[in-house]
C-alpha cells in the first residue's frame, strides 16, 4: 500500500517547508528551488518492492540540487532511475546534461553532486535502488550518469517498459512478488547498462550474478539483524557457505567484509541525520547489528579514519 503525501491542505507560507522535510525523508538531503511568484502544490506517493524503494513525484516547476555539504551530511550510497511520465527535466551530473521527455529515463548516482531541473509541472517515478546491489563500479556508473535512456533503444525496448510497469503497479504488488521483482529489475538493469558501457552482456554468468543479487538484497533486509551470518545467509538460498564465498570473489572482497561495510554505512548515515531524537552511539551501532561498542568504533575508525563520536560531531557542525 502507498505512502502518500501532499501539500494540498497546508497553507502556502508552510508548503516549501513541508514539502522539503518530505523529500528529504524519501530521498536524501536536496536544496530545493521553487518559483517564488507562483502557488505550489505536490504529492509524493511511496511503496516499497523488496531492497527498492519506487516514489512518484507530481509536482509544480522547480529545482533540485544534491550539493557537496549535502552529500557529507548525509552519504547514502543509491542509483536513482528517474522515469519521466509528464512534463519535461533536466538531469545534470558528472558534466553531463540530459532532457528528459515523457517515456525517457535517466540515471543518477546520490554520491556525487547532481541537479534536476524541471521547467514545467512533471510527473517523475524513481526506483532508488541500493549501489550495492549492482555489479558496475563506481567508475562506471559515473559513465553512464545523466545520459538520456530511449525506450525504443537498444535493450530500452525490453528493459524500461518492464520498470516503467513495476513502478505503475508497484502499489498493489504483494511484499513475496515485489522481493522477486525487485532482483528481476537490478539484474535487467545491470544488463541494461552493461550494453550501455560497450560490454558484452555474455561476460556475465546470468545464473549466479541473479544468485548474488538475491543475496545482497536479502542482507540488505537483515542489516539490523544481529544474528545475520554466513551460515543463515547459506540456509536461506539452499547453498553451502563455501559457494557464497565463492560469489563474492569477483566483489573484491568476502560476504563477512560486505556485510559490515553496509552495517557501517548506515551507522555513518544515521549518525550524520539531524533528528529532534537523538540515540546514542552504542544505540546506533546496535540497531545495525553491532552489539559490542569497542568493536564497532574500531571498525569505524579504520573504515573512516574518525570515531564515531567524531563524525557525528563533524556532520553537525
Amino acid at each position: 500500500m502507498s505512502v502518500v503525501f501532499s501539500v494540498r491542505s497546508t497553507p502556502g507560507s508552510e508548503r516549501l517547508e513541508h514539502w522539503q522535510e518530505e523529500v528529504f525523508r524519501t530521498f536524501v538531503p536536496l536544496r530545493i528551488t521553487l518559483s517564488k511568484d507562483e502557488p505550489f502544490s505536490g504529492t509524493i506517493s511511496t511503496d516499497r518492492l523488496g531492497p527498492l524503494q519506487a516514489t512518484a513525484v507530481d509536482c509544480d516547476r522547480g529545482r533540485v540540487d544534491r550539493t557537496p555539504r549535502l552529500i557529507a551530511r548525509d552519504c547514502a550510497e543509491y542509483l536513482y532511475v528517474g522515469l519521466q511520465r509528464s512534463g519535461h527535466a533536466h538531469v545534470d551530473q558528472d558534466a553531463r546534461s540530459a532532457e528528459l521527455c515523457p517515456g525517457d529515463v535517466a540515471l543518477y548516482d546520490t554520491t556525487r553532486p547532481y541537479t534536476l531541473r524541471f521547467p514545467q509541472r512533471f510527473r517523475m517515478q524513481v526506483l532508488l535502488v541500493p549501489r550495492s546491489l549492482l555489479p558496475q563500479s563506481e567508475g562506471d556508473l559515473q559513465r553512464v550518469t545523466a545520459t538520456a535512456l530511449h525506450p525504443d533503444d537498444g535493450l530500452g525496448q525490453v528493459v524500461l517498459p518492464f520498470l516503467q510497469g513495476l513502478a505503475d503497479r508497484a502499489p498493489n504488488i504483494t511484499p513475496t512478488a515485489g522481493e522477486r521483482l525487485a532482483a528481476n529489475a537490478v539484474d535487467l538493469l545491470g544488463t541494461l547498462l552493461a550494453e550501455r558501457l560497450g560490454r558484452d552482456t555474455r561476460d556475465t554468468p546470468g545464473d549466479s550474478l541473479a544468485l548474488l543479487l538475491r543475496i545482497k538484497a536479502f542482507i540488505e533486509r537483515h542489516l539490523a539483524d544481529p544474528d545475520l551470518s554466513l551460515a543463515s545467509i547459506a540456509r536461506e538460498h539452499r547453498i553451502s557457505v563455501r559457494y557464497l564465498h565463492k560469489l563474492f570473489e569477483n566483489e573484491s572482497t568476502t560476504a563477512a567484509r560486505w556485510i559490515q561495510h553496509r552495517r557501517l554505512d548506515e551507522c555513518r548515515n544515521e549518525l550524520s541525520r539531524r533528528s529532534p531524537v537523538t540515540s546514542t552511539v552504542a544505540a546506533v551501532a546496535r540497531r545495525w547489528g553491532f552489539p559490542n561498542a569497542a568493536h564497532f568504533s574500531r571498525a569505524f575508525r579504520a573504515a573512516y579514519g574518525t570515531s564515531p563520536s567524531e563524525w557525528r560531531a563533524g556532520s553537525k557542525g
